[in-house]
């Protein structure tokens, strides 16, 4: 008898499932770090954070179209440095980390006038258990002031996004001397406000290898949580920001999901609700503010240009922007001081971010990848539903748990341990709720949910 053969008959001899008796609530839902993930967050440091960007803010400006061979000033001499800073952090890592830098020309476009070399500074920690798996984080490091193609002007920059960029140097300071069982992907990219050009580049260089990219965030301005307007500060919040259909959905699949009802259950939305249960606790001093759409109002960032390619993605960013402080000329109008300058930026609020970035990295990288080929079974007619997927070939994998909540709820409410199988029948009707399939290890690590398409 085959292996495959073995697991569908361990599965249809399984018992059916009785929620009534098996459920248990799946929330509280927010899950407490561990011993080592406790570890991570404590060493993340707001003094090492504020060097970095000071240091970013200090090259005048980090225009996509400024010098790149001025030693000084310019993209060129942020590259060298941000490149510098990678290579140090992945000497401690015993060969697990490797740094490169992604070149390629973009060609004239509305906010590239001539040819210009854009460069992405890209830290890869391979995985020690299932290194084909893979997490991205990124923060771009170009700057602009408020001309779009004045690349001569002081454009420091740092909000936007010097304080992503220290987001993933300093993850990469402390999680190079880990081993992570995926891979982890930390990249400074550029080109980000001509048009995502390095994010659009480094994404599609991902899609012609056929990687596996089960995870992306953006961090783009992470700088405070104080809009300096006047507002109320929220200095223990951070917003995500996360679709529900899919960008690269096609025709077939919208029809699919029109039918079915699962405009809240796209890959990136089911990101989203792994974030708010592994990294908003007290050990990052954060609350995350899931906010149900792409970005910003008509507005985007990097993980758009995942997005684009059909992987799961989402933008992290402060909870209210002060615009005076974005893509504005340094200057001072009627005693106003506008542009993106260091003395607006709280660096104990980006490390609490960073403290979010490394929860959600380590729980992803540490826990079974999320469950494929979900599907229900829509052969028969019946009140009962029956749930198959791919069985994962992690080896500490433990298990599986099948999810539900009513239709009109935001979150899973009921979950259920069915065992390591590839099907599980459930005496609930799949025409009243919603349902997801998650990954458990031995260790009790659990992987984002997967929503279930119809069957064939």
């Amino acid at each position: 008898m085959t292996r495959r053969r073995a697991l569908l008959t361990a599965a249809v001899a399984a018992p059916l499932v009785a929620p009534a008796r098996a459920a248990q609530a799946a929330g509280p839902r927010r899950r407490p770090p561990g011993s080592e993930l406790k570890e991570i967050l404590r060493e993340i440091d707001p003094r090492r954070i504020e060097a970095t960007v000071r240091r970013l803010a200090g090259f005048g400006t980090r225009h996509t179209l400024s010098a790149q061979d001025d030693p000084v000033r310019g993209i060129g001499a942020a590259r060298d440095w941000i490149h510098r800073q990678l290579t140090d952090h992945a000497a401690a890592s015993g060969g697990r980390m490797t740094v490169e830098l992604q070149s390629f020309v973009q060609p004239v476009s509305p906010r590239v006038p001539t040819p210009t070399t854009i460069t992405n500074v890209i830290a890869t920690l391979r995985g020690s258990v299932t290194p084909e798996r893979i997490y991205v984080v990124t923060g771009h490091y170009d700057s602009r002031a408020t001309d779009v193609l004045d690349f001569t002007s002081d454009a420091p920059g740092a909000d936007d996004d010097a304080s992503g960029v220290a987001v993933v140097l300093e993850l990469a300071r402390v999680l190079a001397r880990r081993a992570p069982e995926a891979t982890l992907v930390l990249a400074a990219v550029a080109g980000e406000e001509q048009g995502l050009y390095g994010s659009d580049h480094l994404a599609q260089a991902y899609r012609d290898a056929g990687a596996d990219i089960q995870g992306m965030f953006s961090n783009d301005i992470v700088g405070t949580g104080d809009a300096h307007d006047g507002s109320r500060p929220a200095p223990h919040t951070v917003r995500l920001f996360v679709e529900g259909v899919p960008t690269a959905e096609t025709a077939a699949e919208a029809s699919t999901r029109r039918s079915v009802g699962g405009e809240n259950d796209g890959p990136s939305r089911q990101l989203g609700r792994f974030v708010g249960e592994v990294a908003a606790n007290p050990q990052t001093g954060m609350d995350v503010r899931v906010v149900w759409r792409r970005d910003r109002y008509l507005r985007g960032s990097d993980h758009v240009s995942f997005l684009l390619r059909g992987y799961p993605a989402a933008r992290f960013t402060e909870p209210r922007e002060n615009f005076a402080h974005e893509h504005q000329d340094v200057k001072v109008v009627d005693g106003v001081q506008y542009g993106d300058l260091v003395e607006f930026c709280d660096f104990g609020y980006i490390a609490r971010v960073a403290r979010v970035n490394a929860a959600t990295l380590w729980s992803l990288a540490n826990a079974p990848g999320t469950p494929k080929g979900v599907v229900i079974d829509t052969t028969q007619l019946t009140n009962r539903t029956t749930l198959r997927w791919t069985l994962g070939s992690e080896p500490d994998l433990a298990g599986y748990e099948v999810l539900w909540r009513e239709t009109t709820a935001a979150d899973w409410t009921d979950v259920v341990a069915v065992g390591k199988v590839d099907t599980a029948t459930v005496d609930i009707s799949k025409d009243n709720v919603q349902f997801g399939v998650r990954a458990v290890d031995t260790s009790g690590h659990r992987s984002p949910a997967a929503a279930p398409r119809p069957s064939a």
